[in-house]
């Protein structure tokens, strides 16, 4: 099966500059995006998807395609993942060249493993899913979620749960955020990566964080010498 690997890294990072090239215990934080998905042999094309030429060269020599520059359209802080595959799709379309599935890689998802990229595929190809993406449970119940009042009261989001036993709610996960495996005929038909017939592979929380903040990125680092025993 032809399957192609599409990481999509704008260059108008707002909160923190320069994100997707950002230096992360070495080099560049998109390279660990790029290097993995090589690594994995899963994938007939490794493509990055960017508006930005310090970007693409670090792409590039990271071991990664660019067949083309994505649209200014695209490039806003507007454009959602959908968009952006769907024009690299129809990109590859213009030159005749079709692939049976796609997965979209965070250029920030520095925890992404060769093996939990097979593993999601071989999931997407047996259960024929729509799509496949790994999750992790939250690490407090949700149930007992507290919001703070304007007068800073705080309350419970949900008081009928004051008084469970943690071992009694029930388990809640979130979208781990690094990769989205999917069927392209049915990505291309419904426009959406998480469809009606989504399925997961299920994460530890040592493998997961997002980086949004300057916090994330330090969190991020500690977690990866942990994990990868650097120092």
């Amino acid at each position: 099966m032809a399957n192609i690997a599409i990481i999509p890294a704008r260059g108008g990072s707002k909160r923190i500059p320069g994100k997707n090239i950002r230096n992360f215990l070495g080099k560049p934080i998109i390279t660990y995006s790029i290097e993995v998905a090589v690594k994995s042999r899963l994938f007939d094309e490794v493509m990055v998807s960017t508006d930005d030429d310090d970007i693409a060269e670090i792409a590039v020599k990271a071991g990664a395609k660019l067949p083309f520059m994505r649209s200014e359209k695209n490039a806003d802080d507007f454009a959602g993942t959908s968009e952006v595959l769907m024009e690299v799709i129809s990109n590859y379309k213009g030159k005749n060249i079709q692939f049976e599935n796609g997965c979209c890689i965070y250029p920030t998802a520095v925890f992404v493993q060769a093996k939990h990229l097979i593993d999601g595929y071989n999931l997407l190809i047996k259960s024929k899913s729509d799509s496949v993406f790994p999750l992790v449970e939250y690490s407090y119940p949700i149930w007992r979620g507290l919001k703070k009042n304007e007068n800073n009261t705080v309350q419970m989001l949900w008081p009928e749960y004051l008084n469970s036993r943690s071992q009694d709610l029930k388990k809640v996960y979130h979208d781990a955020g690094q990769w989205y495996w999917f069927n392209m005929n049915s990505f291309i038909s419904k426009k959406k990566i998480f469809a009606e017939n989504s399925t997961s592979i299920e994460l530890m929380e040592t493998e997961v964080q997002d980086i949004d903040t300057e916090q994330d990125w330090l969190i991020a680092e500690m977690k990866y010498k942990l994990l990868y025993g650097q120092t």
